[in-house]
């Protein structure tokens, strides 16, 4: 264990700076509850501050300092208020820059949460590198064309090397939780695209004779989790699927606002919740920090697989069960109906990490 935890931190735009705030509050409290190292926090700029530093939102100043640290938060982004010429989507860049491969979603309901499917704990583990993205389907360059005005095309791409590796993510995930990966692609209309990718991933799994797998059509997959969410434990999927199903499980889990992920490669991690920057809120002491710091709890989970450090998977444990011993209490934030602030939340939180 080093004496001191490096981690990036990116405040982002709108809600940004409030729930990163909120979140390292919560890390540095449970990680010191864990008797852990203290985090020297490295601070990054990207989004609106970026611009008007740099003059654009994703600076290689950025991009350089996330190059040399192992894991890092990012906040959310508000990449549709930025000038015409620079609405890049800083996360997508940052994820192809540094070969995040891997966006791990996980969706479950939480006690004191209203959920449309309170039995739902399932993992989305999306394919995080290609597929139908136009920002990653291209070696250099934008997937996405328009030969005349009337007239728009797309390029997907899938490959083995990729589908190969996210199957393995899934399947050693599945490993540790209920050993059951499903499969989601649409060969039926896409055969050569979304075939590929299904039967890699049965090549993959026999690998792991002890998970069960099976496969579903996307827009089956869609429906079998809103009538039986109970039924799925860990689903592998592509890029743009994985998008909409994880967003879909994170609504029938409760709320977007607690839906936490994790893009990572097998060197680096990125915490990033699922929501968006809601600027209309940013400055108010409304948001919900849940999201964030829940991801936050699976950077440090995963720093704890990779390192074998029983201190920061002790520290992720404590943030988990002090945001789900939160809501179990009735403290939530307007938008889950509750009466608290963001502040009042994540002071909440930072009481139930002491608590065993």
């Amino acid at each position: 264990m080093n004496a001191t935890l490096r981690l990036g931190v990116i405040d982002g735009d709108g809600i940004g700076p409030e729930v990163v705030a909120a979140t390292r509050a919560v890390v540095d409290e449970a990680i010191a509850a864990a008797g852990g190292p203290s985090v020297d926090w490295v601070p990054l700029l990207m989004g609106h501050d970026a611009i008007e530093a740099y003059g654009t939102p994703l600076p290689e100043q950025t991009l350089g300092a996330l190059a040399d640290l192992d894991a890092w938060i990012l906040g959310p982004h508000d990449n549709a208020s930025y000038p015409a010429e620079m609405r890049v989507a800083p996360g997508g860049a940052i994820r192809k820059r540094l070969g995040l491969y891997a966006n791990i979603r996980p969706a479950a309901a939480f006690a004191g949460v209203r959920a449309k499917a309170p039995d739902i704990d399932v993992v989305i583990v999306r394919e995080n590198s290609e597929g139908f993205y136009a920002d990653r389907n291209m070696f250099a360059g934008s997937g996405e064309f328009r030969p005349t005005e009337d007239v728009a095309m797309a390029v997907a791409v899938i490959t083995r090397a990729a589908t190969e590796r996210i199957a393995h993510q899934a399947m050693r995930m599945a490993s540790t939780r209920g050993k059951h990966v499903t499969i989601v692609h649409k060969a039926n209309v896409l055969p050569m695209t979304t075939g590929l990718f299904r039967d890699v991933c049965y090549e993959v799994a026999q690998h792991y004779p002890d998970v069960r797998v099976a496969d579903e059509h996307v827009d089956a997959m869609a429906a079998h989790l809103v009538r039986s969410p109970a039924d799925f434990d860990v689903i592998v999927t592509e890029n743009l699927f994985g998008d909409i199903l994880s967003d879909l499980a994170g609504e029938l889990s409760g709320s977007l606002g607690i839906a936490p992920s994790l893009n990572c490669s097998d060197t680096k991690a990125m915490a990033q919740a699922v929501h968006g920057a809601a600027p209309t809120l940013a400055g108010h002491n409304r948001a919900n920090p849940a999201a964030l710091q829940l991801s936050a709890a699976m950077l440090l989970r995963w720093l704890a697989v990779r390192d074998g450090d029983p201190i920061l998977a002790n520290a992720a444990e404590r943030i988990t069960r002090a945001v789900s011993g939160t809501f179990a209490a009735g403290i939530a934030t307007a938008d889950l109906g509750g009466l608290a602030s963001t502040s009042e939340f994540t002071e909440q939180v930072r009481a139930r990490v002491h608590r065993r």
